[in-house]
């Protein structure tokens, strides 16, 4: 409180919090403003999800690891199918990694509103900055696992295979910003759903896997009909993890058109989840 020249209090405050009625009230420069609170929730995924067990980060190598391990006997001895002439191995290890750090984005953003409702409920800061703190995270997983990619990249390479890295590589910075936005606009639209249908918060995990099998993880493109490949590509997922196995791997089918349609779907659904999850975060505290 301060006078003014006429000796009546006046008020002044440093800021001034709202009610919000729009569509698309999401303020960027509010968020940028809330960074150190970004960073602390950072700090809380990374540390407090492996505080309490025995390998701790470890879990971030032996997840992929055993996955890979299992892809390789199951679809590579088992069922023989192509991996397009590069080792079985690398080949899953490839797309688990580039599959892990989305499906890990996609978890952890889908369950915000209801993980979180606690802390919404006492005190005021941009609600969106839970789920980025959620994709900063989860890049720190990613980092982990492409180191161990790396070292088997290496050490086929010395073995001889015959690995074609490309200049494609240089995309990697892009592959993932597409991967993070894609599972921020996943996420958020599945949390702001199921503050209301709880089904679905039950059936995330299925639905989960059930994309990862329709991304070629465990196949190549080139096995996927002509026909089919138009429908198919609208899988953002796809033309991602084509492009990562093409950049390190020189395997895989590389079509602007294909990179173009992911990049549409991926804005199209951040763009509805950012505009359903700034509906929902005024009134998600009466359904949750």
């Amino acid at each position: 409180m301060k006078e003014n020249d006429t000796g009546i209090a006046e008020d002044q405050w440093d800021m001034v919090i709202k009610p919000k009625s729009g569509w698309f009230d999401i303020d960027l420069a509010e968020i940028w403003r809330y960074r150190d609170l970004v960073s602390m929730f950072v700090k809380r995924d990374f540390v407090t999800m492996y505080k309490q067990t025995i390998l701790g980060p470890l879990w971030f190598i032996i997840q992929p690891l055993f996955t890979t391990l299992v892809f390789t006997i199951i679809f590579g001895k088992v069922a023989k199918i192509s991996t397009d002439n590069i080792p079985p191995f690398l080949f899953y290890l490839s797309g688990n990694v580039a599959w892990s750090y989305f499906g890990t984005c996609l978890g952890r953003t889908s369950d915000t509103f209801n993980a979180n409702a606690g802390i919404f409920g006492k005190v005021y800061f941009p609600r969106l900055t839970v789920p980025v703190a959620s994709i900063i995270s989860a890049l720190l997983q990613f980092g982990i696992q492409f180191l161990l990619f790396l070292g088997f990249y290496f050490y086929f390479m010395l073995q001889g295979v015959p690995i074609l890295p490309k200049l494609w590589i240089a995309a990697l910075p892009i592959l993932l910003l597409q991967m993070a936005l894609l599972g921020l606009g996943v996420g958020i639209l599945v949390s702001s759903m199921t503050t209301k249908y709880k089904d679905l918060r039950m059936a995330m995990g299925f639905l989960t896997q059930l994309w990862m099998y329709a991304t070629p993880i465990v196949y190549p493109l080139s096995l996927v009909p002509d026909w089919l490949k138009p429908w198919y590509v609208l899988n953002p997922m796809v033309a991602i993890v084509e492009s990562f196995r093409y950049a390190f791997l020189g395997s895989g089918v590389i079509e602007w058109s294909y990179i173009i349609t992911g990049w549409l779907v991926t804005i199209a659904i951040l763009f509805a989840g950012i505009v359903l999850f700034s509906r929902i975060e005024k009134t998600f505290m009466d359904t949750v």
